[in-house]
């Protein structure tokens, strides 16, 4: 499931998520500073007087990402300061797939490129890396002893690393950040349903005793049952964000993961499986039903958040965070009206007592292009950031004036504490230089066991997401290091000719859950079906198979 992003906020969203209660201390003398403990880097022990000072253009892709008013802010200060590098940084707007085919298209080419780490992002860059056009580092990474961590072959996924890393025979183009260094840097956004606690409490239902694909039902068929009005207008039972995100995560009460366990050792792509059909004739019946609110898949994120700030949705899915943040107004003019975890639900082949499967990976492949104007400044500079001293510079801003380290973790100075969370607009965080995306470079992502979680988050918004942890994870987490299918079916030599039918299945699925009938349901999702097999599916599923024999496969797999 692809996250709703808007880069310059998800260290927060990220930090936040992982990290614990942090108070605000003043310095402690005695304390270690983090270069003292910081991973072995050249640029952050040379001497950059001896360094040709450089500009580097870097292409942060992801929509929505933004940064401060100057580029040379007081982390940009330090990163110059330590590298002799300036950055300047370009942030994406709109499609981050057509971005990077465009860059490479036309050759308008920034000196380093990060983005995504999945999807047709992904695959944009390991077609430019087969192209050529791309940097290789691999008789360099000896000198750069945290570049090449970051993509030793335990620190990445198994399916990403043959499929991205290690792929052109022993040449090295893509570096790989922000996957957890140990498991408490795992990065959980809690996605699930949330229920309006006052509405819950008015239909009699306890959010923690709907469990199964029945009891939700029949949990928001009582709240349509209801009446409740809000603004005037009726209250909906089920909503969501922009363009349907991210309703769909019911799906999960009927299937484990993408793939279909056969039983007979082999897998098949759930769009092939009568469960798909179920799942997809009960998200049905919540349309036709008036269950799930019909503009859902068509409504931008304003038209969303109005909804929820007039308070007319009683249950929402997405993670978190975003729910923490739409409702916040209303939540402040309506005390009680906050939204609480519905469950924690059923999952499709899972037993009660299972972990939390969560595909945790980094957010980030970064390369250099050919047209980098200094390839070794770019080298220092991403080196640098990767470091322990890098990676607390870009997440929590410059030692001395934004922290100290209070019994060897980075804590935050109060008067900034103060000014940070009372800045509703997140502005002056970002003009000092903090989450405007040095962060997507900075390798491992080590915010607890080398930092010390978000150390600007309001902790009201802490106790509420650690009191949703302990509801919908009681059981904890477990990061999956298994193979995801949909990385193999990828390299399938069929894949060229399926992939414009498979990115289909999505739209079809919407088509299909507004249909007038479950036949007439049915029949589009059967259309779709044939028209994979046409262009390559049963080929392409076999050789997914075939190269799956013999390894541990993706069963069960929740959003995170």
């Amino acid at each position: 499931m692809k996250k709703k992003w808007s880069r310059g906020a998800s260290v927060v969203l990220a930090l936040t998520l992982a990290g614990g209660l942090v108070g605000c201390t003043q310095k402690d003398e005695t304390s270690p500073s983090p270069s003292a403990n910081s991973s072995t880097s050249p640029s952050a022990t040379a001497k950059t007087d001896t360094k040709k000072e450089v500009t580097l253009k870097v292409l942060h892709n992801w929509n929505g990402s933004s940064g401060s008013e100057s580029d040379m802010n007081a982390v940009a200060k330090v990163i110059k300061e330590k590298t002799g590098v300036t950055v300047q940084m370009e942030y994406t707007k709109g499609s981050e797939v057509e971005k990077v085919n465009t860059i490479f298209a036309t050759q308008d080419l920034p000196d380093i490129y990060t983005g995504p780490a999945w999807g047709g992002e992904l695959d944009g860059i390991i077609k430019a890396a087969k192209e050529g056009q791309l940097v290789d580092l691999s008789s360099k990474l000896a000198n750069y002893p945290n570049l090449a961590k970051e993509i030793a072959k335990e620190n990445v996924p198994p399916a990403l690393y043959e499929k991205g890393i290690d792929a052109y025979g022993g040449k090295k183009y893509l570096l790989y950040q922000n996957h957890p260094a140990t498991d408490k840097d795992a990065m959980d956004w809690l996605y699930g349903f949330y229920v309006r606690k006052d509405i819950a409490e008015k239909v009699g239902v306890d959010p923690q005793s709907v469990k199964t694909k029945d009891d939700f039902y029949n949990f928001l068929k009582k709240i349509k049952d209801a009446g409740l009005k809000e603004s005037g207008q009726p209250v909906i039972p089920l909503g969501g964000f922009h363009n349907g995100w991210a309703v769909n995560i019911g799906d999960q009460m009927f299937m484990g993961s993408g793939f279909l366990d056969k039983g007979d050792g082999s897998i098949e792509n759930n769009f092939f499986t009568k469960v798909y059909e179920d799942y997809t004739l009960y998200y049905r019946k919540l349309i036709s039903q008036g269950l799930l609110d019909s503009e859902a898949f068509t409504q931008t994120d304003p038209i969303a958040n109005e909804k929820v700030k007039q308070g007319r949705v009683a249950v929402l899915a997405a993670h978190y965070p975003a729910i923490l943040d739409a409702s916040k107004d209303y939540v402040q003019s309506h005390p009680g009206s906050d939204y609480v975890p519905v469950g924690p639900l059923e999952r499709a082949g899972a037993e009660a007592n299972r972990p939390a499967d969560l595909g945790v990976q980094g957010n980030n492949v970064t390369v250099i292009t050919k047209q980098a104007k200094d390839v070794d400044a770019a080298l220092r500079l991403l080196d640098f950031l990767a470091s322990d001293e890098g990676f607390m510079l870009t997440r929590y801003g410059v030692q001395g004036v934004h922290w100290d380290m209070q019994n060897g973790k980075p804590t935050a100075k109060k008067e900034w504490f103060d000014k940070f969370v009372n800045d509703k607009t997140g502005k002056l965080k970002k003009n000092e230089g903090i989450g405007v995306g040095y962060e997507s470079l900075t390798g491992l992502d080590r915010t607890n066991s080398k930092g010390n979680g978000d150390i600007w988050a309001d902790q009201t918004r802490v106790a509420a997401l650690e009191k949703a942890r302990k509801i919908l994870r009681p059981n904890g987490i477990k990061v999956i290091t298994a193979y995801n299918p949909w990385d193999v079916i990828t390299k399938a030599p069929q894949w060229e000719s399926l992939k414009p039918s498979m990115d289909k299945t999505g739209d079809v699925w919407k088509e299909a859950i507004f249909a007038k009938s479950d036949e007439a349901a049915l029949k589009i999702i059967n259309d779709l079906r044939g028209q994979l097999v046409k262009t390559g599916y049963r080929e392409a599923i076999k050789f997914t198979n075939d190269n799956l024999k013999g390894k541990e496969v993706v069963k069960l797999q929740m959003p995170n």
